[in-house]
């Protein structure tokens, strides 16, 4: 996998998660940087990172049967969701102010 990003700001949100999580988080970074065009920076990060906790979320499904346990990971998974479209429009905010009109996918 390429080292494009800052390794001192990448340490900061690796420490926390899984081994998995951290293959998750990567490849969300790459494929951002890759694919959508955007430039590697603690927004970008903080995309990608929200994006692994929402599959962190999706990985506990046997405590979502209880019925106040169900409603507090609807909550956190709508809180998440909230970040992630957050961070979604602050890294397309800095694309478009930057001129970078990447297509989506490459041909």
């Amino acid at each position: 996998m390429a080292q494009i990003f800052d390794k001192e700001v990448a340490k900061k949100f690796l420490k926390e998660l899984t081994s998995a999580e951290q293959y998750h988080f990567l490849n969300k970074v790459n494929e951002a940087v890759y694919r959508e065009g955007y430039t590697p920076d603690e927004d970008h990060f903080y995309y990608c990172y929200f994006l692994t906790l929402k599959e962190r979320l999706r990985s506990i499904t046997s405590y979502r049967t209880e019925g106040y346990l169900r409603y507090i990971y609807a909550e956190g998974l709508k809180d998440i969701e909230d970040s992630i479209r957050l961070y979604k429009e602050r890294i397309d905010s800095k694309r478009s102010l930057s001129n970078r009109n990447i297509p989506k996918r490459l041909k």
